[in-house]
């Protein structure tokens, strides 16, 4: 039965594999479920430091501001 999500292959040194099957084993966990877990953190993490930048880059000194009652009139 073809399931809904793709799938992606990955390979793994030894011993990354190891530390990975490690850690699903002590969270009751796949290692794919666990990959899957750290994959989508990592993605979070790199959404967050892209956000950081644009804003940063958006962000300009003597800026005129409003509190949030006036902005929402």
């Amino acid at each position: 039965m073809p399931t809904k999500n793709p799938r992606i292959n990955i390979t793994f040194e030894e011993v990354t594999a190891s530390l990975l099957a490690h850690l699903a084993k002590q969270e009751n966990k796949s290692v794919a479920s666990l990959v899957r877990e750290l994959t989508l953190e990592a993605l979070e993490r790199r959404e967050d430091l892209y956000l950081s930048k644009v804003a940063a880059k958006l962000d300009k000194e003597n800026t005129k501001t409003y509190s949030h009652d006036v902005a929402w009139k």
